[in-house]
C-alpha cells in the first residue's frame, strides 16, 4: 500500500495503513509479534471482551526528527501505564520488551505513513489488549490478544488547536471512587458517550466531569486531564484516584517546574474556575487544547 495523503488536512480519524501487529497469549505465555496487513480479524463470538468488557488501550505518538528518523514520545511511560490498567482487569500484561518493539516495528512496516515534519501531524499508535477466552457467566479471560495498530492523526477536535468550549456534566459521572477511572479500559468511554453526545447537541465539543462523590471537584475531561494556571502564574492540576494519569499532564508538570513555576496536585473546587488565568485540556490525542470557556448549569 502507498500513502498518498495530504498531510495539512489530516484529521482524528482512523486510516488504512500498510499492516498492524499482533501477538497472542495462551498457556501462560506471549507467542511472537506476526505483521497483518488485512485488518479484519477472527474472534470468537463469546470472546470476554465482547461480553464483559475485558478490554484496554493505550495511546501514543511518534514524530519525524530534525534528522529524518523517528522519535516516539515516552513509550515506556505507556508500556507501564498499560501493564497497571491490565492488572485491574485482571489480564496478562504486555511485556515492555513487547511493547516497545510493537511500537518501532509498526513504525517501520508503515514509515511511508508517518508524516513529514513541519506539519501539525503525527503517527498515532494505539495499542490494545484483549481478553479474547470464550465465557459465558462473569469471569475473567485465560487468553489474551495484543494489538498494536498505528495511523497519521492531525488534531483531535474539528476547531484544530483554537480554543474550544467545555460543558460540565451535572447529571451524569464519569467514574466511581475505587472504581477503574484510573486505569484506560475500554468500559471508560463508552460510559462518557450519552453525556458526550449531549454536550455536542448543546454546542460544547469538550465535556468536564466533577468527582462523583460531592459534584463539587474538578475530575477530568472526557477525553483528557484538566490542567490550569492561576493568576500568580501557579501550574494547577486536579488529584484524585478517578483520574486517568495523564503522561502529557506528567511532562507538562516536569516542563513547569524546569520554568520555575510552582505545581500544585491538589483538590480543585469548582468555585474556582472564575480565578484561573487560563484553563487547557492535556493528553496524547488532543496534545494541549485551550479551553474558551467552561459552562456549568446557568454560569
Amino acid at each position: 500500500m502507498t500513502a498518498n495523503i495530504d498531510w495539512s488536512k489530516l484529521g482524528f480519524e482512523y486510516l488504512q495503513t500498510a499492516c498492524h501487529l499482533t501477538a497472542e497469549y495462551h498457556d501462560g505465555k506471549w507467542g511472537e509479534l506476526v505483521s497483518q496487513e488485512q485488518p479484519m480479524m477472527p474472534l470468537h463470538i463469546a470472546a470476554q471482551c465482547l461480553h464483559y468488557g475485558q478490554a484496554c488501550f493505550e495511546g501514543l505518538k511518534a514524530f519525524t526528527q530534525p534528522d529524518g528518523s523517528v522519535g516516539i514520545f515516552r513509550p515506556e511511560e505507556n508500556s507501564r501505564r498499560m501493564a497497571r490498567s491490565a492488572e485491574r482487569l485482571v489480564m496478562a500484561p504486555v511485556p515492555e520488551p513487547m511493547f516497545l518493539e510493537a511500537c518501532r516495528k509498526l513504525i517501520e512496516l508503515n514509515r511511508e505513513f508517518v508524516p513529514p515534519r513541519g506539519y501539525k501531524a503525527s503517527f498515532y499508535i494505539r495499542p490494545v489488549l484483549l481478553g479474547t477466552t470464550p465465557v459465558i457467566g462473569v469471569k475473567g479471560a485465560k487468553d489474551f490478544l495484543f494489538l498494536a495498530i498505528g495511523m497519521p492523526m492531525g488534531s483531535y477536535y474539528r476547531e484544530g488547536f483554537k480554543p474550544v468550549k467545555a460543558m460540565i456534566h451535572c447529571k451524569y459521572d464519569r467514574a466511581a471512587p475505587l472504581g477503574v477511572g484510573s486505569a484506560k479500559v475500554a468500559g471508560n468511554y463508552a460510559a462518557g458517550l450519552l453525556a458526550d453526545a449531549h454536550a455536542k447537541k448543546a454546542g460544547f465539543p469538550v465535556s468536564l466531569y466533577l468527582d462523583s462523590q460531592h459534584h463539587r471537584y474538578i475530575d477530568e475531561f472526557a477525553t483528557s486531564n484538566f490542567i490550569a494556571i492561576t493568576r500568580d502564574g501557579k501550574f494547577v492540576t486536579p488529584d484524585s484516584a478517578t483520574i486517568l494519569p495523564s503522561i502529557t499532564n506528567k511532562s507538562l508538570q516536569q516542563l513547569a517546574v524546569d520554568m520555575g513555576l510552582t505545581v500544585e496536585r491538589r483538590r480543585v473546587d469548582v468555585a474556582e474556575l472564575s480565578e484561573f488565568a487560563e484553563v487547557g485540556a492535556c493528553g496524547t490525542a488532543v496534545v494541549v487544547t485551550p479551553v474558551e470557556s467552561i459552562r456549568h448549569g446557568d454560569q
